[in-house]
């Protein structure tokens, strides 16, 4: 598991067009300290400020402080959970799934009930 790629800055700052600086406040994984990540672009790239933010699942971030960041790079004793989901006419880990599944997947729509009561 790696820190957030510039690539993904990027698209999230493209997502988030009406903000000039995309902050992540929390508490450090490794020493539950407070923390704020701040990226922020600038001409020569984009800026992190406050520690490193890792994305293990989409939607959902793990932040880091500079000070364990520095101490161990890599995001440690997370466990990610498994999806299970319908293909085919059974169920699956979602992770096992090949390529055109997964992108199947990925295009379903969710059912609202909140909305349509």
């Amino acid at each position: 598991m790696t820190t957030m790629t510039a690539e993904r800055l990027h698209d999230l700052f493209d997502e988030h067009q009406d903000k000039e600086v995309l902050a992540w406040p929390g508490v450090c994984h490794d020493c539950n300290c407070d923390v704020k990540v701040t990226a922020t672009p600038q001409p020569d790239g984009i800026y992190i400020n406050g520690g490193s933010v890792f994305e293990p699942e989409t939607g959902r971030f793990v932040l880091k402080c500079d000070t364990c960041y520095s101490r161990d790079p890599v995001l440690r004793n997370y466990q990610s959970c498994e999806v299970y989901s319908r293909v085919v006419g059974y169920l699956r880990p979602v992770g096992q799934w090949n390529d055109a599944k997964s992108a199947e997947f990925k295009d379903r729509k969710t059912f609202d009930t909140s909305i349509h009561s």
